[in-house]
Formats: structure tokens, C-alpha cells, sequence
């Protein structure tokens, strides 16, 4: 048998794997990584041996590692694997002065997107996202039968009740600080969404909060796409993974225009945010770059 992750030794939604193996009588596991989860880590490798297993181990480690890489952040990490969308002009904007937006991009960029969400498990917007575009952020393409879970940052509650997120399937879930205000809490819970009350920094969510109360939730795949103060947190708390970077062939100019990223930026080039294998491909006259995230600490 070749598998890309050790064999669970352990019982949780299913009995442990190496039972069934070992019911099975296949006498060889090649492994390619072992599993991170503290309750296997070896242990699963440990008692094929002792029942006679010939085990092979670390084939193809670090692939498997990219194939596993949402398993072995939650494991390493105790958060999601974030990857970050961003659809932008050729000189960095995602909106006009005025907060015009749709649509910079192509058409054929629009439905690469809606594939990519159709692989998350949620998406995250900041509130002034939701204030300006009222998006829906549904799925049109590729998708199963669950769509991704929609979570909006709102340490305020400003969220309207009545936004397009709540004309649409699927969970809406609302970030916001457990001071904010009750009585907007009780609009939002009866237009539909769920309210989530977490530790707040600077009079904002803690943005690391949110990802630890996700992953609890069971969200391994997380598709943050703005604005752009909601990317420069994620770029500073260091939590994103992944790139998905659209670029239009067009200039918006202008200094009041929107940036793809916000925030105070790093002060120092040598704390620039490094990007990884990347691959750049087109989808009609835009531009699709992607590639991995590298933070100057290796992460």
C-alpha cells in the first residue's frame, strides 16, 4: 500500500486505520510524510511494525507535504490555510476614487475566481467591502453541494441587515468584538447570520482569534478577498499561504484610488513579504499570477 499521510493509529470519525490494514493482511506501507496530528505522529508507523508491517517512510516528503498542506496547517498552526484573491489594475487598484470596482477584471477571470471559491471552505470580506459592494459571494461555478460559509470582519456591527449576503444560501457569519453593540447583534441574528464575539486589538478583531475560532469550526480553507485593510492585516499577522493575484491591463491612477493592499506597510525592504514558485498564466487579457507566501521568519 502507498499512502501520502501515516496511517492513523487512533479512533475519531473512523476506527484507526492501521486496523483495517492490518485486517486487510497487506504486509508493505510505503509512507510518504509522517502525520502531524500529536495523536499518530509515529505511532501509526509504530504498530504496523510491531505486527510484522514492512514500513517504508519520507517518500516524496515534501510533495506530500504540498498535497497535505491544509491537514498540516491546522496541525502545525492550529489555523487555516488562507489564501488571498486580489483582482487588481495594472497599477495596483481595486477601485476607482469614487469606489467603483465592477468590473476591473475579464470575464474569464471572473469564473477562474468562482472556481477558486468553489474549493474554499469560506471566504472573507471586511465590512466595507460589504458597504460598498454589497457582494454576495456565491459560488457559479465547480461547486459541490455545500457552498463555502460567508465571514465578514466587523468589529462594529455596521453590517446592513439587509445586505445581499442574506438573500443567498448558505451561512453567513459575522466577526466582530465582544464590545460591540447588542442591539445590532439581535438585527443581524434575525436577518440570518451568526454572530461571533472575539478578542479584539487596537478596537479591531484579532485577526488570529478569528482563525483560531474557524479552525474549531472545522474551516480548513480559508479565501480572504478583501478590502484591502482586511489583506494588509492578514499580511501582518503573518497568517497567509497563498497568492491569487488578477491583474487587468488597465491604469486607474489616481491618489485617492483603492490599493489591492492597505495598512501603514512594511518600513523596511529586508520586511517585504517574499512569494514563492511562482506560476503566471492568462486568462484572455488578464493576468493570473500565483505562488506561495514566505514571511521574513520562514513561515
Amino acid at each position: 500500500m502507498y499512502v501520502t499521510l501515516e496511517p492513523c493509529a487512533h479512533a475519531g470519525r473512523t476506527p484507526p486505520c492501521t486496523e483495517a490494514i492490518l485486517k486487510a493482511g497487506i504486509r508493505r506501507v510505503v509512507v510518504a510524510m509522517i502525520d502531524p496530528n500529536p495523536l499518530t505522529r509515529g505511532r501509526g508507523i509504530q504498530r504496523l511494525k510491531v505486527r510484522g508491517v514492512r514500513t517504508t517512510v519520507d517518500v516524496l516528503k515534501e510533495e506530500a507535504r504540498v498535497l497535505n498542506r491544509v491537514f498540516v496547517k491546522r496541525m502545525e498552526c492550529g489555523r487555516p490555510f488562507v489564501t488571498v484573491k486580489v483582482a487588481q489594475s495594472l497599477d495596483g487598484k481595486i477601485a476607482t476614487p469614487s469606489g467603483e470596482s465592477r468590473w476591473i477584471t475579464g470575464g474569464a477571470a471572473r469564473k477562474w475566481a468562482h472556481r477558486l471559491r468553489s474549493e474554499m471552505d469560506a471566504i472573507l470580506v471586511g465590512v466595507e467591502t460589504v458597504l460598498k459592494d454589497d457582494p454576495r459571494l456565491m459560488v457559479r461555478t465547480g461547486r459541490g453541494t455545500n457552498p463555502p460559509v460567508r465571514v465578514v470582519l466587523d468589529s462594529s456591527l455596521r453590517t446592513p441587515p439587509r445586505a445581499r449576503l442574506f438573500a443567498s444560501n448558505g451561512p453567513v457569519w459575522i466577526a466582530t468584538t465582544r464590545g460591540a453593540p447588542s442591539g445590532r447583534e439581535f438585527l443581524l441574528r434575525r436577518a440570518g447570520a451568526e454572530v461571533l464575539r472575539l478578542p479584539s486589538e487596537g478596537g479591531r478583531v484579532r485577526l488570529k482569534a478569528l482563525l483560531k475560532e474557524l479552525t474549531r469550526r472545522q474551516i480548513g480553507r480559508l479565501l480572504i478577498e478583501g478590502g484591502g485593510e482586511v489583506i494588509a492585516s492578514a499580511f501582518e499577522a503573518g497568517v497567509v499561504d497563498r497568492l491569487a493575484w488578477m491583474i487587468a491591463p488597465k491604469i486607474l491612477g489616481g491618489r485617492d484610488a483603492v490599493p489591492s493592499v492597505g495598512g501603514e506597510g512594511f518600513r523596511r525592504l529586508g520586511e517585504a513579504v517574499h512569494v514563492e514558485n511562482l506560476q503566471i498564466r492568462h486568462l484572455d487579457s488578464d493576468l493570473l499570477m500565483t505562488g506561495d507566501v514566505r514571511f521574513r521568519d520562514g513561515n
